[in-house]
């Protein structure tokens, strides 16, 4: 009786128990990417700044995972962010530094984070600064632009098409231009002038800062640009507003699908050209518009994890801070960052910086957080910004045919979550030349194409020489000895490694 009684009552709460608990799903993090522009190395206190404080993003690298080692694709902007999306090398799609007008360089046939995680149940948002192309080429700024960010995956978007530079110097939501007078429709030439609009070269006395050549085109609030437009001035953006309009649409979305998985590719204008923070921003730093930016930019970001926080969702958000590519001082304005940069190390013990071959120029600051399951501490393992597309697909159990996806990212998600020391043995490195780096070695080619001639004017070291060079990183980690001559038989392996890489056909 008592033995019957046992199996009809105990036995089948028991197996319900185990049943709940081994078919309960687990919830899937969200998946924040939060990407700064031209921000460099040494450019955060949590990396050794004393002459900028960046308590938001101090904070989350006290809660997560701070890399010592981790890379953008290359030294530039359009090809980073291409590699970081496709996890496919940007030399294999001639990506480069696009003009306003450029067409969509990402095929819509082409998988992406975006369109990877939706696969897995996510909703894919991209809030920021785009300059991957919009359209088919020459778009018409006065109808739906496509294809753009909702033909490769994404659900929603709310960009700067290019870069705050260039022109046209208005946000596209979705497909449309924002607030765009139709009596007033929008013209934009990278070629010649057009219209009635002021240029900087005419009219210098207009402008809020002094232009180089390049950034001398139509003025937009009191800022010259690369390029010309006409029309459209009630869609004009405010550059001293970013902050506050960049951060409202990225707490919206999160708002919106609180609810759900979701995918937000958080692209930060800052500290990208023209450098123009907002007023209760000025003078908080005596780097002058560049420092005050870094602080400002560090704001957007404590917004977000408050936001977060708020919702109760901080605890399952996996979140990356990193940036596209190493910084530069002086880009083409009179903002005078050369003259009040102090004692400050942009890039940190590094060489060089945005453009650079050298490290400066593709070694950058990384976070990475996602509480209980990330421990803090600090990594030294070797990561590139093209390995998030591999290892999130991992995270999120999405099947990927490395031979048509992602090609070039690999799979470490055991160290970008901090479970394992070991990262990238080999990387390919891009800026106006190729580089490789193995283990500790590095190999940089020699230049073998024209580099632009506004280049030449740029104080950066660019690491851009006739000869080869070698570099013994761990010794060497500021790239001061070539030792090419030393071990022709090491820069053979690595020249013969990136040869291989590059007649990769994928």
């Amino acid at each position: 009786m008592i033995k019957n009684i046992f199996y009809t009552l105990v036995i089948p709460i028991v197996f319900s128990s185990c049943q709940q608990k081994n078919t309960s799903p687990v919830k899937k993090p969200n998946i924040i990417i939060i990407y700064a522009d031209d921000l460099g190395y040494g450019d955060l206190s949590c990396y050794g700044a004393s002459a900028v404080q960046t308590t938001h993003i101090d904070r989350l690298a006290a809660e997560g995972l701070r890399f010592t080692n981790a890379y953008s694709e290359a030294s530039t902007c359009t090809p980073s962010r291409y590699a970081m999306l496709t996890g496919r090398y940007a030399f294999r799609n001639d990506a480069a530094i696009l003009p306003g007008d450029a067409p969509l360089i990402i095929e819509p046939d082409r998988e992406t984070l975006a369109s990877m995680l939706k696969k897995a149940g996510y909703t894919a948002g991209v809030v920021g600064k785009w300059h991957l192309g919009l359209g088919n080429g020459s778009p018409d700024w006065n109808a739906d632009i496509k294809p753009g960010p909702l033909e490769i995956g994404f659900d929603y978007s709310f960009l700067l098409p290019a870069t705050a530079d260039r022109v046209p110097t208005v946000y596209v939501e979705n497909s449309r231009v924002v607030d765009l007078d139709h009596r007033d429709p929008i013209q934009v030439d990278y070629n010649k002038k057009i219209g009635k609009d002021p240029i900087g070269l005419e009219h210098p006395k207009m402008l809020k800062m002094a232009a180089d050549t390049q950034h001398s085109g139509t003025i937009v609030n009191g800022v010259s640009r690369i390029g010309y437009m006409t029309g459209g001035h009630q869609a004009y953006w405010k550059d001293e507003d970013f902050a506050d309009v960049f951060t409202d649409k990225a707490k919206a979305f999160i708002h919106q699908h609180q609810n759900e998985p979701f995918f937000l590719y958080y692209a930060l204008p800052h500290i990208h050209v023209p450098r123009m923070p907002n007023n209760k921003y000025v003078g908080t730093t005596n780097m002058g518009p560049r420092g005050d930016l870094i602080v400002e930019m560090d704001a957007m970001v404590g917004e977000i994890m408050k936001t977060l926080k708020d919702l109760n969702l901080d605890k399952n958000t996996f979140v990356i801070f990193s940036s596209d590519n190493g910084p530069v001082l002086d880009d083409g304005y009179g903002d005078h960052a050369e003259e009040l940069i102090g004692n400050h190390k942009p890039a940190g013990i590094y060489r060089g910086g945005k453009y650079s071959a050298f490290e400066g120029g593709l070694r950058m600051p990384m976070i990475v957080r996602w509480p209980n399951e990330i421990q803090p501490g600090i990594s030294d393992a070797v990561i590139n910004q093209i390995d998030f597309f591999a290892s999130l697909a991992n995270l999120t159990g999405v099947k990927i045919d490395r031979e048509t996806i992602a090609p070039d990212s690999e799979n470490l998600l055991d160290a970008l979550t901090g479970k394992s020391k070991e990262g990238r043995r080999v990387m390919l490195q891009e800026s106006f030349t190729m580089a490789i780096r193995k283990e500790n070695w590095k190999y940089i080619e020699p230049v073998s194409k024209k580099t632009p001639d506004w280049l030449d004017n740029k104080t950066v070291e660019t690491g851009l020489q006739q000869e080869p060079q070698l570099y013994d990183l761990k010794h060497d980690p500021r790239e001061q000895r070539n030792l090419a001559g030393k071990y022709p038989d090491k820069v053979a392996e690595l020249a013969g490694k990136l040869k291989e890489i590059m007649e990769k056909k994928n």
